[in-house]
């Protein structure tokens, strides 16, 4: 045991974690191929597994917010009432262990897959801020106005049908990693020329309305956002987003000052790869954020060990998310506390897809011989 500030309680929103290990949002491909409805066998023991200590706060995976949104096989959705229903047996089994849940709401812009899109409903588009394409895929529509705002409704019922038909503790709107809030953040995949593009403050006029209309749906400590300031995924990268994240994040303490928490990944991490030290510029760094954000609940993701995990809690005041290795130790916050060793993980078994338990629900719990 140790006296960490990674192991002490902390209030993020309305709820009082017990500990600041949190799960980090992770694609399992654990839902149907067609309706996009979770696997409820595995996918609620999947949870409730990684929930068994008491007061631990889960992030699910991405969950589209719509089928316009942008859909991948075998990725879970939040539109239709099989889905919520399907989710809401997640939750009341993390709920049954004393741990807490929220839902992380996805939508991909140019990021989706044009052909995935076409397969699912012939009327439904590629679109994004501008149309400027990812390399490997095709150049999406730009969204009007009008469709504009229904993006702003459609995060907003999701966040309702999420928190009060689907019983999760709050929605993390998914920000960061290229997807469609972040490409109209960032200048190198927006480049309108009306209110939602240009400045900063036009750039940043779309994240802020989907943060206020979550809000206005479920309340400002229900509310939480990702984003990754120097991830270079999906083709994003702005030379200097020093300005534009300060301003977004200012603003968003301006509006809600009591939002559950902001989510970083970390600069070392650019989508499913990690950079060495040798290849992160001096300059990347979250620090700035922490600077306008703090005394409020952060939560830093991005390759962690115990012992930077750790020093970034006691340095810095961070939450830290872990992915890969909460993946492989379903009680990785007692190992963590205890200092036992971690089960390796087999990337292989990441997305694997389809009901199939082998490599999400089959890693062993700590016993001591």
């Amino acid at each position: 045991m140790t006296d960490s500030k990674l192991f002490q309680p902390i209030k993020v929103g309305n709820l009082t974690l017990n500990h600041r290990i949190v799960l980090a949002p992770l694609t399992r491909n654990k839902a149907s191929e067609k309706g996009h409805v979770p696997y409820v066998s595995i996918v609620k023991e999947y949870y409730s597994q990684r929930g068994s200590d008491p007061g631990t706060l889960l992030i699910t995976e991405g969950a589209f917010i719509a089928q316009k949104a942008g859909v991948f096989k075998y990725a879970p959705g939040l539109w239709t009432q099989e889905q919520l229903d399907a989710w809401k047996e997640v939750t009341d089994a993390v709920h049954a262990k004393g741990s807490f849940i929220f839902c992380q709401l996805w939508a991909l812009g140019r990021a989706a897959n044009q052909s995935a899109l076409k397969e699912e409903d012939p009327s439904l588009d590629l679109v994004g801020p501008s149309p400027i394409k990812i390399r490997s895929s095709e150049t999406p529509r730009a969204l009007t106005i009008d469709e504009i705002h229904e993006y702003h409704e459609l995060y907003a019922r999701a966040a309702s049908d999420a928190v009060n038909k689907a019983g999760f503790d709050g929605v993390e709107i998914h920000g960061a990693n290229g997807y469609l809030v972040d490409q109209f953040l960032q200048d190198v995949s927006n480049q309108r020329t009306d209110e939602y593009g240009g400045s900063i403050e036009n750039r940043a006029r779309f994240g802020l309305e989907v943060i206020d209309a979550v809000v206005r749906a479920v309340g400002a400590q229900r509310t939480a956002v990702r984003m990754s300031p120097w991830s270079t995924f999906m083709d994003m990268g702005m030379k200097d987003p020093i300005p534009t994240f300060s301003y977004y994040v200012s603003e968003i303490k301006e509006r809600h000052p009591d939002l559950a928490y902001i989510h970083l990944v970390e600069p070392r991490v650019t989508g499913i790869t990690t950079r060495s030290l040798d290849e992160i510029d001096a300059r990347e760094s979250n620090d700035f954020i922490r600077d306008i954000w703090a005394p409020r609940p952060l939560i830093s993701a991005g390759a962690y060990t115990r012992k930077s995990a750790m020093e970034t809690a006691d340095t810095k005041g961070d939450i830290i998310a872990f992915g890969r290795y909460f993946i492989s130790n379903p009680d990785i916050t007692v190992k963590l506390k205890q200092n036992l060793p971690l089960t390796p993980y087999n990337r292989s078994t990441f997305y694997l897809t389809g009901e199939v338990a082998t490599g999400y629900i089959d890693y062993p719990f700590y016993s001591a011989k």
